[in-house]
C-alpha cells in the first residue's frame, strides 16, 4: 500500500509542476490581450490586439562607442581573433567580362565610332563593377571523419536454420513440466568480461573514469550532422554532324513549324571529294579553314514539339529542269551498275564539263527534313514533358542563368528554373534520312515549304506526290555540356577553348528566336540578313530564263567599292564581295531561298547601300561564242540608312534596264529619266533583317539617345533627329519629353538597351547640364522614368522575377553593371555640357533643391524637417562664400541625390518607388559602398562618413516604408504577399547598412521599424511573421556574432565562493550569486540591450510560442534560429573551444524558452520501437513493445498534456515534427558547447519543477533524434526530405543559406545570348547504395552525438545534486530507460551501460527500494540487450545486470529475482525474432562474474544466482518450443496457453504470458481474442486487488467479468493460501494498481472495438466507470462516455452488416499426430472464411512436418473409420459448422451479435441414405445432425477449442422435406417484407418456388408426400405438419408475385403474367393435396380436466420418431 501511495505522491507532485512560465505570463498578462484564441487567428485581420510591453524593441547600446571602449579596455584578444568587423567588409571589384570568344567583339579598326555605338562597344566590353562581401566558408568535408555506428537494427544476424516443426506431446494437464530443461549452462563459454568492473576506490574517480571515455571520439559539429546538399548540372544544345553520300552542297537550318517560322541562320557544309573540288578549284582558288566544317550547333530558346531540321542539297549548275537532273538519280539503281556503265562515265564526263564552266552557279536539287523534337524526345533519358505553352512563359531561358546570379548570392536573388522540357538529357543519336525529297522548280519559297512540313507532320510524306531521291543523309546528334574545341561563334571569331592546329572547326549556328527573347545586349553584334524572295520577269520578252542575281554590299558607286563583308559559305573564302542565287533553270518568275548574311560596317554613311544585279546564264555554249555565260538584265540598289536610320523589313524594287546612273546610291530606286524595266513597276521582293546590338530600330529610344549625345558635346545645331530639327534652345523640352516617352517603348528594344538606358538616366540624375546657357535640372524628371521602367518592367507578364517578386532584369543589372556615373571628362572642355557650377547656378540650384525638400514635407507620411533650420540652411548657402568644389561635390554624391528624390517623389511615382523599394535600395547601397571605398577609412571614422542630412533621409525612407508595409497589411489583405516581400527588402537593405554606416545608427532604425510595426493595429501572428522575416535577414550578417557583441557574454561561472559546488547548504554561496546564474538563462531587459539583434530575434520565438495557435511563426521563428547555430557551428571561425562557449553563452535564454514550451513539443514523428512516445493512457496503440509503457509511470506521462489540458480547458497547439526537431537541435547544440561549470551551477540552482521539465525535455530528445532504419524505401523518402532541406536552406534559411549557396563556388556572368535549352537537373553524386550508406552514416553519428549530449547532461545533473539524488535519481532513470528503448548505437549503448552501472553502485538501495517499477523496467531493458547479436552490447548489458544482482543481494534480491524472471517471460513471449543461444551466452557469462567475484565467495549470492540462471534458462527452453510453431498460430498459441497455465501459482508471470498472447493475437488480427487476453489479466489483477482492499467500486475478483464472458472464471483458481500478497517480490507490477487494471481493461475495449464487438466494449466500461467515479476523473469519464457512445454509434450503423468469425469443425487421425490423434477441434477464423482457405493452410502447414506423401485430407464430413485409415499416414477432416441454439436459447438471443458470442455448441449436418450413397430420391434421402459442444465458450484466448461433446439424431424424408419448406418460405418472407425490397432476390426465389421446370420443386415435394394419407399412424402429424407448411408457402408465393408487380418495369410485364399464371397453375395442382385432412387427426380429445396438458411439437416428434 505504501508503495502505491508514493507513486501516487510523485504523480501529484508532477501535476503541480505542470504549468510553463509562458502560461503563468499569459494567466497574468490578461490586459495585454494576449489571449487569442484558434478563431482569431484566422481572422487575424480583423482582430486589432494590444501589444505586451516585453515585446517592444529596447533602446540600443552605440555599438561603435562600446566597441572603441572594449578595445581600449584590452578585452579585445577574443575580438580580434574573431576578426572584428574588417574594413574591406564590402569590397568594390571590377570583374572581367567573361568572354566565351577569344577577343572581344568589337567594330573594325580605323574608323570614328558614332558616339552610341561608342557607349555600348564600352557597355559591352568592361568590366563588371561588383559589390562583394568578404566571405567566410563553411569548413567541407566533414563527413569524412566520421566513423560508422553499429545499430543492431542494421545488423543481420546470421541465418539460423528455422527447425522443421515436431509436434511434441502436449497435455493440457502437463503443469510445470513443459518449462524444465535439461541444457546445461555450464558447456557454455562466457563472453568477454568488462574490464574493471570493480576497480574503483571512490564514486569520483568511477564518474571521472567515465566522463573521459564518454568525451573520447566525439564530433565536434552537432549540425554537420544534417544531410549535405547536391550538386547542380547545365543545360545544352544539340550538336549535328551530317554525312551526305554525294558530291554536293549542303545547307541546314531549323523551322518552327507552329510558329510558321525560320528559327536559325543557314549553316553551310559540304562532303565533297578531293577530286570533285578539283573540278571547282578554277571558282575557289582560295579556301579558308572556317568554311570547312562540317559540324555546327544550334541553340533553341523555345523547345517546341515541331521543331524540323530542314537540309536543303544544291548543286552546280546544269542544263536541263531540276527532274531531268535529279533522272539518273531516280531511275539508276546500284544493281544495274553493270548496264549502266557507260551512262555513269558519260553523267560523270558531264558533270565536270559543268564544273569547269558554270562551277560559280548553283542550282536547288532536293530536300529533306527531320523533326528534331521527336529523335530527342526518343533519346532522352528522362523527359519532363512540358506543354509548349508553359515553356513560353520561361521567356529568358536563353540567357546563362550565371549572368543572373544575385549579388553576394545572397538569398535575394534566387535562379529561376525554368519549366522547359529537359532537352539536354538526351543520349547522343545517329540519324539516317532515307527519305529525300526533289525540289520542285516552282515551289521553292519558304511559305511552300512550311505547307510541305505541315503535310509530311500530319501523313509522313507530302500530300502531292514528290519524287523522292535514293540516297541517304546521317546525322549525329548529342546536347553539347561544355563548349567544345575548335568552335567558332556566328561571326567566326574563335571561342574558347582553342584547339591545336588543323582541327575540323565547329560553327554556332545563330538562333532567331520563335519569339521575343528578354536578355539585354552584351556583346557587340552588327549582322544584316538579306532574303531575294521573288522575281517577276514573265511580262518580259527577252531569252531571260536562267535568272541569277549577284549581290553586294557598296561603299560608293565605283565597282572596287564592293566591300568584302558577306560571309562565306562551304569550302571557300571566309568574306566574299559578292555571292550570286541558285538558278531555276527555265523560270522568268523564279522564287528563291538563298540567305545572304553580311556584316555591317559600324558607321554606316548615305553611301552605303546594298547593289543587285541580275544575269541571264547560258547552260549551254553556243558555238560562236566563246566568253562569257552571263548576260546583262539590269540592276537595282537598296540604300542601308534611310534618314539615319537602318532599313529592314519587305521591300518590292524596281529594276533599271541600263547603265547605273551617277549619284544613285544616294537616293531611293525612283530616279528618272533611266529607263525602268515595265515602267518602274516593283519586280524584285526581298526581305531584310537586322541582328545588331547598336542599332535601337525604336524610335523612342533612338530619339532619346540622340539627345543624351547631344549634351555630352560635339553635337551641332539645329539638331537632325530622323525628319525634324531641334534648335538648341529646344534641347531641354524635348528631352524631357523624350525621358518621359521612354517607358512607352516597346518592351523587347527596352529590355535589349536596359543597361545603357539606365547608364544615361542615372547621370541625368547626379549632373546638372548647362543647356543653352541655363542650367537644367533633370534629375526629378529622370528619376521619375526609372521609376516607370522600373514599373514597366516588374508590371510585365513576358519577364522572369525571383521568388521575391523582383525582376531578374533589374536585378542583373544592379549585381553587375551599375556604376556611378563618370564625373564629366573634361569641365574646362567648352564643348562638354555639363554643369560646372558658377557660384551663382550652384546656389540657385541648392536653393531650388532644398525649397523642394520643404514642400514636399507637405506630404503628411514624411516626418517634416523643421522649417526654421531649412530656411538658416538656405540662407547660409546663398550669403556664404562657399568654395566652388564644396557645392560641386555636395551635389554630385549619387547616394545623396537619390535618398533625396526618394523622400520628395510625390504621386504615381512615389508609389511605386516605395513598391519596388529594393531596386532604389540596391543602388543607394552599391552606390554608398563605390563612396566608401574612395574614402581616406583611417582618417574618417564610420560616423563621419556619410553627412548628417543624408542620414536624416535614409531614417525618412525606412520610416516610410515600414509605414507602407503597416498600411497594406491593416487595409489591403489582398496585398499581403506585396507587404511581405517589401520587408525583405528593407530588410536587406539595412544589413547592407550595417557593413557601411555607423551601425548605432543602423541599430536605432532596427529599433524605430520594430516599434513602428508594433504600434500598427496589426494581429499577433502577422506582426511576428513580419518582424521574424525581417529579423532573420538580419541575423544572417556575416558579422552577426560581432554586431551581437557575444565576446561579452559569460562563458563559464562566476568562480564559486563556496568550498563546493554540490554543497548547496553551504550559506557562503550568496542568494545573489543564485539568481544570477539563473537569470543568464532568461530573456532579460539587460541581455535584450547587450546583445540587441539576438535579444530581439529571442523575443519573436518567445512570443511567437506563447500564441495558441501553432502557426507560420513558430516554424518561422525555430528556423531562423535553427539556420543562425547551424551556421555558427560550421563557421572556420568558430573552430576554438572558448569561442564556442562563448558564442553558446549568447544563446543561454534559449534554453529557457525551450525548457517553457516543452507543452508544445511534437515527437510524434519519432518512430520507437515502443510505438512511440505518445502513450498517454486514453490513446495507447492497441499493445505496446510493452504495453507496461503505457500504463503508470511512464517516462511520457509526465508530459501530461492532458493535465494542461484540464487545467485550461482549452488545447494547446504542437509544433509539428520537424519544427520541433529544430527547435532540440538547437537546445542540444547550446548544451553541447556551453561551458561545463556553468551548465552545473545552473542544474545546482535550478528549482525541482524546472529540474522535471529539463528531464522531460531530455527524454523527447531521446525520442526525436532515434536512428532510423535504413531501407529502400527509406531512400526514396530521405532524398526528397534531403531536397527539402536543401530548397529551405537555399530559399531561405539565413545565414546557413547565404554560406551554402556562397559554397556554390564561382560567379561569373557569361556574354552568349542564347546558350540554349537551359535546364536546371539535379544529378546525384553517386549510385543509391553509397548514398544509402553515406545517409546511415550520417544518420548513426547524429543519433550517437544527440544522445550522449543527453547523457552528459544527465551525469551532471545526478553529480551536482548529491542532496536531492531521491527524486532526481528516478527521473535521470527515467529518461536513461527511455534512450534504451530507442534503436541505440553501440558507442552509446557502452556509455550508457557505464552511467546506469554507476547509478546502482551509488544509489543501489534507492533505486531498489524507491524505484520498483523503474527496476522493472531496468531489468527488462538490460535483458534484452542480453540477447543481441552485437558482442559489445551483450557484455556491457551482462556487466550491468551483474552489478544490479550485487547491490540489490543484501536486501533487495527476490524482488529483482522476480522482476528479471518476469522481463525474461516477457521478451521471450513477444519477439518472434528473439535469440536465445546469445540469451544463453549472457547467462552464462553472468554466472562466470559471481564465481568471479572474490568479494561476495562467502555469501549466498553465487547459489542464488545459480539458481535463478538456472530458472531463467528454463523459460528459454519454451522459447525453443515456441520457435518451432512459428507458422502453425493455433500450436503456437495453445503452447503459451499452457505455459501460461504453469505459471498458474506465480500471478506476475502468468500475466506477462496472457500478454504476450495478447500480443501475438494482435499482430495476426485476432482482436477479439487479444481483448480476452487482456480481461483474463484484467480479473487476475481484481482478483489480486480484491484479496488487498475492499472497496465497493473494485470488481469483485473474476465474477464481474462474467457478463463479458463465462471463461474469466477460470482466473479466480488462484487461493489465499497459494498466494500471499505482501510476500516480497509478488504482484509488485505496475498492473497490480487500480490504474493498471484501468488501463488494461481500456486496451480490451479498444481491441474489441477493433474488432466490431462494440456491446462487449459497454460490458467493459461497466467495469471502468466505478472506478473512474471513484477517482473524480471527470476527464477520463468524459472521454470513456464519448467512446461509449462511439460504439453504440456503431451498433446501430452496422447492426447487421458485422461479419463475425466463421468457424470449422477440425480432426487430426494418424499416430503421426501424437496427442493430437483422434481429436477434435473447433476452428475460429475471420468472417467470409471459405472451406478451401483454411484447407490450404493447414495442408501446407503439416506437409512440411510429414512430408507431401504422409498427409491426406479427407474431403467429405461422414464419420472416420479407424480401421480403414493406413498407419503411416496422416489425416485432416475440415468441416464448416455453424453455431446452434435450442429454442429456449433463442429467446435470449435476439441481436446478430449475441448469435454470436459466448458460442459454445456447433452443428453440421450430413445428407444420406439408406442404401449407402449420400443422396437420393426425395422419398429415400435421411439427413443427420451432429451437434458438438467445446470446452470453452467462444471467443476464448486463444483460437481453437477442444469438442468434449458429441451428439447426433437423424430426419426422416419427410422431416427433411418439413425443413426444406420451411426454409423456403422463411425465405419468401423475408424478402417480402424488406424495408427495401430487393427485386432481383425476390424474383429468384420466386423463379425457384414457383417456376414450371424446378427440379425436386415445392410441387414434386407435395406430390411424394402429401398425395395419400399415409399408412404409418406415427406419421400422421409430420404429414399434417408438412401440409401445413405448404398452406403457409403457397401465401407466401401470392404476396411476393403482389409485391413484384409494384416493383417490376414497364418491359418487364410479360415476365410477371408469366409468374402470376405460373403461380395459379401451382395454386391448383396442390389445392386438392392442401384441403385433404386427416380425419384422425382432428378426433376431439376428451380427457379429465386437471390432466390435460399441452404437447409441445418437438414432444409429439419425439413420440412419433
Amino acid at each position: 500500500m505504501a508503495s502505491l501511495g508514493s507513486a501516487e505522491r510523485r504523480a501529484f507532485a508532477l501535476k503541480i509542476n505542470r504549468h510553463s512560465s509562458a502560461e503563468i505570463r499569459r494567466h497574468f498578462s490578461g490586459n495585454y490581450g494576449f489571449h487569442h484564441s484558434r478563431t482569431n487567428s484566422n481572422a487575424s485581420a480583423s482582430v486589432c490586439l494590444t501589444v505586451p510591453q516585453a515585446y517592444d524593441a529596447v533602446e540600443p547600446l552605440d555599438l561603435e562607442e562600446f566597441l572603441m571602449s572594449q578595445l581600449r579596455s584590452g578585452d579585445s584578444a577574443l575580438m580580434q581573433e574573431f576578426g572584428d568587423f574588417p574594413d574591406d567588409d564590402l569590397k568594390v571589384e571590377q570583374v572581367e567580362k567573361e568572354c566565351r570568344t577569344i577577343r572581344h567583339s568589337v567594330p573594325e579598326d580605323g574608323v570614328e565610332l558614332d558616339p552610341h555605338v561608342r557607349d555600348c562597344v564600352k557597355s559591352y566590353t568592361q568590366p563588371w563593377l561588383v559589390v562583394s562581401r568578404s566571405a567566410y566558408s563553411e569548413r567541407a568535408g566533414l563527413h569524412k571523419l566520421l566513423r560508422k555506428q553499429t545499430f543492431e537494427s542494421d545488423v543481420q544476424p546470421e541465418n539460423q536454420e528455422k527447425p522443421s516443426p515436431t509436434l511434441t506431446t502436449l497435455t493440457d494437464d502437463s503443469g510445470r513440466t513443459l518449462t524444465s530443461s535439461d541444457f546445461n549452462l555450464r558447456c557454455l563459454t562466457p563472453d568477454q568480461r568488462v574490464e574493471g568492473l570493480l576497480a574503483f576506490s571512490s564514486h569520483e574517480e568511477l564518474d571521472r573514469f567515465n566522463q573521459e571515455s564518454r568525451q573520447g571520439n566525439r564530433h565536434p559539429e552537432l549540425f554537420a550532422l544534417y544531410p549535405p546538399a547536391d550538386e547542380v548540372r547545365r543545360g545544352d544544345s544539340v550538336f549535328v554532324n551530317s554525312n551526305v553520300d554525294e558530291p554536293i552542297f549542303a545547307t541546314m537550318a531549323l523551322y518552327d513549324l507552329k510558329e510558321k517560322k525560320k528559327i536559325s541562320e543557314d549553316f553551310y557544309c559540304d562532303l565533297n571529294s578531293e577530286q570533285f573540288k578539283n573540278f571547282l578549284r578554277p571558282h575557289t582558288p582560295h579556301v579558308d579553314h572556317s568554311t570547312l566544317a562540317r559540324s555546327a550547333i544550334f541553340s533553341i530558346t523555345y523547345p517546341a514539339p515541331d521543331i524540323f531540321l530542314v537540309i536543303k542539297i544544291e548543286k552546280v549548275l546544269q542544263q536541263g529542269e531540276i527532274s531531268d537532273c535529279a533522272d539518273p538519280y531516280i531511275t539508276f539503281r546500284e544493281c544495274d551498275s553493270a548496264k549502266n556503265k557507260d551512262k555513269l562515265e558519260k553523267l560523270r564526263g558531264q558533270a565536270e564539263a559543268f564544273c569547269q564552266r558554270l562551277g560559280r552557279y548553283r542550282m536547288p536539287f532536293a530536300w529533306a527534313t527531320v523533326n528534331i523534337m521527336e529523335v530527342i524526345s526518343t533519346a532522352a533519358v528522362d523527359r519532363d514533358v512540358t506543354d509548349s505553352d508553359s515553356l513560353r512563359g520561361g521567356k529568358s531561358s536563353s540567357i546563362d542563368r550565371r549572368a543572373q546570379l544575385p549579388r553576394r548570392n545572397s538569398e535575394r536573388y534566387s535562379t529561376i528554373e525554368e519549366q522547359l522540357c529537359n532537352v539536354s538529357a538526351f543520349k547522343p543519336a545517329t540519324i539516317t534520312i532515307s527519305t529525300i525529297f526533289k525540289q520542285e522548280g516552282d515551289r521553292l519559297s519558304d511559305e511552300d515549304l512550311l505547307k510541305f512540313l505541315a503535310e509530311i507532320k500530319k501523313t509522313s510524306t507530302p500530300q502531292r506526290r514528290v519524287k523522292t531521291i535514293s540516297g541517304c543523309i546521317k546525322l549525329d546528334m548529342s546536347p553539347v555540356h561544355d563548349t567544345p574545341l575548335a568552335c567558332l561563334s556566328t561571326e567566326l571569331i574563335p571561342l574558347i577553348p582553342v584547339a591545336e592546329k588543323n582541327v575540323r572547326p565547329i560553327k554556332e549556328v545563330l538562333e532567331f528566336p520563335s519569339s521575343e527573347v528578354y536578355v539585354p545586349h552584351n556583346i557587340y553584334r552588327n549582322l544584316l540578313y538579306v532574303y531575294p524572295q521573288r522575281l517577276n520577269f514573265v511580262n518580259r520578252l527577252t531569252s531571260a530564263r536562267n535568272i541569277t542575281i549577284k549581290i553586294q554590299f557598296m561603299s560608293g558607286e565605283d565597282p572596287s567599292c564592293s566591300l568584302p563583308v558577306i560571309f562565306g559559305k562551304s569550302s571557300g573564302a571566309e568574306f566574299l564581295k559578292e555571292v550570286y542565287t541558285p538558278v531555276t533553270y527555265h523560270n522568268k518568275s523564279p522564287d528563291f531561298y538563298e540567305e545572304v548574311k553580311l556584316a555591317l560596317p559600324a558607321r554606316p554613311t548615305e553611301r552605303h547601300h546594298l547593289l543587285f544585279t541580275f544575269y541571264h546564264i547560258s547552260c549551254q555554249q553556243k558555238q560562236n561564242q566563246s566568253g562569257s555565260c552571263e548576260t546583262l538584265i539590269g540592276y537595282s540598289w537598296l540604300p542601308i540608312l534611310n534618314s539615319d536610320r537602318l532599313q529592314t523589313g519587305q521591300f518590292c524594287l524596281p529594276i533599271i534596264l541600263e547603265r547605273l546612273p551617277v549619284n544613285y546610291s544616294l537616293h531611293t530606286p525612283e530616279v528618272p529619266p533611266v529607263k525602268w524595266m515595265e515602267s518602274h513597276k516593283g519586280l524584285f521582293n526581298l526581305e531584310i533583317q537586322a541582328v545588331s546590338s547598336v542599332h535601337t530600330q525604336d524610335n523612342h529610344l533612338e530619339r532619346f539617345f540622340t539627345l543624351c549625345h547631344a549634351l555630352e558635346g560635339g553635337a551641332t545645331f539645329p539638331l537632325r533627329v530622323r525628319e525634324e530639327k531641334i534648335p538648341e534652345n529646344k534641347l531641354e523640352h524635348e528631352l524631357k519629353l523624350s525621358i518621359i516617352s521612354l517607358s512607352s517603348s516597346s518592351l523587347e528594344p527596352l529590355v535589349l538597351f536596359l543597361h545603357l538606358v539606365l547608364d544615361k538616366l542615372f547621370t541625368l540624375i547626379m549632373q546638372p547640364m548647362v543647356i543653352a546657357g541655363q542650367t537644367a535640372n533633370l534629375a526629378q524628371i529622370a528619376f521619375e522614368s526609372v521609376v516607370s521602367i522600373v514599373n514597366s518592367l516588374h508590371n510585365s507578364q513576358e519577364l522572369i522575377r525571383d521568388q521575391q517578386g523582383r525582376n531578374s532584369l533589374l536585378a542583373t543589372y544592379l549585381y553587375w553593371v551599375f556604376r556611378l556615373p563618370d564625373p564629366p571628362r573634361d569641365v574646362q572642355n567648352a564643348g562638354s555640357r555639363y554643369s560646372t557650377m558658377g557660384r551663382a547656378t550652384a546656389a540657385t540650384v541648392g536653393t531650388m533643391l532644398l525649397q523642394s525638400r520643404v514642400r514636399s514635407s507637405s506630404n503628411p507620411d514624411i516626418p517634416a524637417p523643421h522649417t526654421s533650420a531649412e530656411d538658416a540652411e538656405v540662407k547660409n548657402i546663398l550669403s556664404a562664400k562657399v568654395p566652388m568644389i564644396c557645392v560641386v561635390s555636395l551635389l554630385q554624391q549619387f547616394h545623396e541625390e537619390l535618398a533625396l528624390q526618394m523622400v520628395v517623389s510625390t504621386g504615381v511615382c512615389r508609389e511605386n518607388a516605395y513598391k519596388y523599394a529594393w531596386f532604389f535600395f540596391e543602388l543607394l547601397v552599391k552606390s554608398m559602398a563605390q563612396h566608401v571605398s574612395q574614402l581616406d577609412k583611417q582618417s574618417v571614422p564610420r560616423r563621419s562618413r556619410f553627412s548628417d542630412r543624408f542620414k536624416d533621409d535614409i531614417t525618412t525612407i525606412v520610416s516610410v516604408v515600414t509605414a507602407e508595409i503597416g498600411t497594406i497589411l491593416v487595409k489591403q489583405q489582398k496585398e499581403v504577399e506585396q507587404a511581405e516581400k517589401v520587408n525583405i527588402s528593407l530588410a536587406f537593405f539595412l544589413y547592407d547598412l550595417m557593413s557601411l554606416m555607423d551601425r548605432g545608427f543602423v541599430f536605432q532604425l532596427v529599433k524605430n521599424y520594430c516599434n513602428q510595426m508594433s504600434a500598427k493595429s496589426l494581429s499577433m501572428p502577422t506582426l511576428i511573421s513580419m518582424r521574424l522575416e525581417f529579423l532573420r535577414i538580419l541575423c544572417s550578417h556575416e558579422h552577426y556574432l560581432n554586431l551581437s557583441l557575444f565576446f561579452s557574454s559569460p562563458a563559464s561561472a562566476p568562480a564559486s565562493p563556496c568550498p563546493s559546488i554540490s554543497s548547496q547548504s553551504s550559506g557562503s554561496c550568496s542568494f545573489q550569486e543564485q539568481q544570477r546564474i539563473l537569470a543568464l538563462f532568461e530573456l532579460s531587459q539587460e541581455f535584450k540591450q547587450q546583445h540587441y539583434l539576438t535579444g530581439l530575434l529571442l523575443t519573436e520565438l518567445s512570443a511567437a510560442l506563447d500564441m495558441e495557435s501553432e502557426g507560420y511563426g513558430n516554424r518561422k521563428a525555430i528556423n531562423a534560429i535553427y539556420s543562425l547555430l547551424c551556421s555558427h557551428d560550421l563557421d572556420h571561425r568558430c573552430i576554438k573551444t572558448e569561442v564556442r562557449s562563448k558564442v553558446a553563452a549568447l544563446y543561454l535564454p534559449l534554453v529557457g524558452i525551450i525548457i517553457d514550451s516543452t507543452n508544445y513539443l511534437d515527437f510524434t514523428g519519432t518512430y520507437t520501437d515502443t510505438g512511440g512516445p505518445e502513450d498517454d493512457l486514453e490513446n495507447t496503440p492497441l499493445i505496446n513493445q510493452s504495453v507496461a509503457m503505457a500504463i503508470a509511470g511512464n517516462p511520457f506521462n509526465t508530459l501530461g498534456r492532458n493535465v494542461l489540458v484540464s487545467m485550461q480547458g482549452k488545447s494547446i497547439a504542437t509544433l509539428a515534427a520537424d519544427t520541433s526537431r529544430h527547435l532540440l537541435v538547437c537546445f542540444l547544440w547550446v548544451m553541447k558547447n556551453a561551458d561545463r561549470s556553468l551548465i552545473q551551477r545552473w542544474t545546482v540552482d535550478m528549482p525541482p519543477s524546472q529540474l522535471n521539465k529539463l528531464l522531460e525535455l531530455l527524454t523527447i530528445c531521446v525520442s526525436c533524434f532515434e536512428y532510423r532504419v535504413m531501407s529502400t524505401q527509406a531512400l526514396q523518402k530521405s532524398q526528397q526530405a534531403k531536397l527539402q532541406l536543401e530548397e529551405a536552406l537555399l530559399r531561405g534559411m539565413g545565414a546557413r543559406g547565404e554560406m551554402m549557396r556562397r559554397v556554390g563556388g564561382n560567379v561569373f556572368p557569361v556574354t552568349s545570348r542564347n546558350i540554349a535549352w537551359n535546364c536546371f537537373s539535379v544529378t546525384f553524386k553517386s549510385a543509391a547504395v553509397q548514398k544509402l550508406d553515406q545517409e546511415a552514416l550520417i544518420s548513426g553519428n547524429l543519433a550517437t552525438e544527440s544522445n550522449l549530449i543527453v547523457l552528459d547532461l544527465l551525469e551532471t545533473i545526478v553529480q551536482v545534486r548529491k542532496t536531492l539524488y531521491d527524486s532526481v535519481v528516478g527521473g535521470v532513470l527515467k529518461v536513461l530507460l527511455h534512450s534504451l528503448t530507442c534503436n541505440q548505437s553501440t558507442t552509446f549503448l557502452s556509455h550508457t551501460f557505464s552511467t546506469l552501472r554507476a547509478l546502482v553502485v551509488k544509489f543501489g538501495d534507492l533505486l531498489f527500494e524507491e524505484e520498483a517499477e523503474q527496476c522493472a523496467d531496468l531489468c527488462q531493458k538490460v535483458l534484452q540487450y542480453c540477447s543481441s547479436p552485437i558482442d559489445e552490447n551483450r557484455s556491457q548489458a551482462c556487466a550491468t545486470l551483474y552489478l544490479i544482482m550485487r547491490y540489490s543481494y543484501s536486501n533487495n534480491f527476490s524482488r529483482v529475482k522476480m522482476q528479471v524472471t518476469m522481463s525474461l517471460a516477457s521478451l521471450v513471449g513477444k519477439s518472434s525474432d528473439f535469440q536465445e543461444e546469445y540469451l544463453r551466452r549472457s547467462l552464462r557469462t553472468i554466472l562466470a562474474y559471481a564465481e568471479e567475484d572474490t568479494e561476495m565467495q562467502n555469501t549466498q549470492l553465487p547459489s542464488q544466482a545459480d539458481e535463478l540462471l538456472r530458472n531463467l534458462n528454463s523459460i528459454l527452453s519454451d522459447t525453443v518450443k515456441m520457435r518451432e510453431f512459428q507458422e502453425d498460430p493455433e500450436m503456437l498459441m495453445d503452447l503459451m496457453y499452457r505455459i501460461a497455465k504453469g505459471y498458474q501459482t506465480s500471478p506476475d508471470l502468468r500475466l506477462t504470458w496472457l500478454q504476450n498472447m495478447a500480443e501475438k493475437h494482435n499482430n495476426r488480427k485476432c482482436y477479439t481474442e487479444s481483448a480476452m487476453c487482456l480481461v483474463h489479466a484484467a480479473a487476475l489483477v481484481a482478483e489480486y486487488l480484491s484479496m488487498l482492499e475492499d472497496h465497493k467500486y473494485l470488481p469483485v475478483g473474476s465474477v464481474t467479468f462474467q457478463n463479458i464472458s463465462p471463461n474469466v472464471l477460470e482466473e479466480s483458481a488462484v487461493s489465499d493460501d497459494i498466494l500471499s500478497p505482501d510476500e516480497d517480490g509478488v504482484c509488485s507490477g505496475r498492473y497490480f494498481t487500480e490504474s493498471g487494471l484501468v488501463g488494461l481493461l481500456e486496451q480490451a475495449a479498444e481491441l474489441f472495438s477493433n474488432g466490431g464487438l462494440y456491446e462487449a466494449v459497454n460490458e467493459v466500461y461497466k467495469i471502468i466507470v466505478p472506478i473512474l467515479e471513484a477517482h473524480r476523473d471527470f476527464r477520463k469519464l468524459a472521454s470513456t462516455h464519448d467512446k461509449l457512445q462511439r460504439a453504440f454509434d456503431n451498433i446501430i450503423q452496422k447492426g447487421h452488416k458485422r461479419m463475425f468469425g466463421t468457424y470449422f469443425r477440425v480432426g487430426f487421425y494418424g499416430t503421426k499426430f501424437g496427442d493430437l490423434d483422434e481429436r477434435e477441434f473447433i476452428y475460429k477464423e475471420p468472417g467470409i472464411t471459405h472451406l478451401p482457405e483454411i484447407s490450404h493452410r493447414l495442408e501446407n502447414f503439416y506437409s512440411q512436418c510429414f512430408g507431401d506423401d504422409t498427409l491426406i485430407m479427407i474431403k467429405d464430413s461422414t464419420p472416420v473409420d479407424r480401421k480403414q485409415l493406413n498407419p503411416n499416414k496422416a489425416y485432416i477432416q475440415i468441416t464448416y459448422v455453424e453455431p446452434y441454439f435450442d429454442d429456449y436459447e433463442m429467446k435470449d438471443r435476439l441481436t446478430n451479435f449475441e448469435k454470436n458470442f459466448n458460442l459454445r455448441r456447433f452443428m453440421y449436418t450430413t445428407p444420406f441414405t439408406k442404401t449407402g450413397r449420400p443422396r437420393g430420391e426425395l422419398y429415400e434421402q435421411y439427413k443427420r445432425k451432429t451437434i458438438l459442444t467445446t470446452m470453452h465458450a467462444f471467443p476464448y484466448v486463444k483460437t481453437r477449442i477442444n469438442v468434449i461433446q458429441k451428439e447426433e439424431f437423424d430426419l426422416t424424408p419427410i422431416e427433411v422435406a418439413i425443413e426444406d419448406m420451411q426454409k423456403k418460405t422463411r425465405e419468401l418472407a423475408v424478402a417480402t417484407h424488406r424495408e427495401q425490397p430487393d427485386a432481383k432476390m425476390l424474383q429468384m426465389l420466386l423463379q425457384g418456388s414457383v417456376g414450371a421446370t424446378v427440379n425436386q420443386g415445392p410441387l414434386e415435394v407435395a406430390q411424394v408426400f402429401l398425395n395419400e394419407i399415409p399408412a404409418d399412424p406415427k406419421l400422421f402429424r409430420h404429414h399434417n405438419k408438412l401440409r401445413l407448411c405448404f398452406k403457409e408457402f403457397i401465401m407466401r408465393c401470392g404476396e411476393a408475385v403482389e409485391k413484384n408487380k409494384h416493383l417490376i418495369t414497364s418491359d418487364q410485364k410479360e415476365y410477371q403474367q408469366e409468374l402470376k399464371k405460373n403461380y395459379n397453375r401451382l395454386r391448383e395442382s396442390l389445392r386438392p393435396m392442401l384441403e385433404r385432412k386427416i380425419p384422425e387427426l382432428y378426433k376431439p380429445i376428451i380427457r379429465p380436466r386437471d390432466s390435460f396438458k399441452r404437447l409441445s411439437f418437438r414432444r409429439a416428434q419425439e413420440e412419433n420418431s
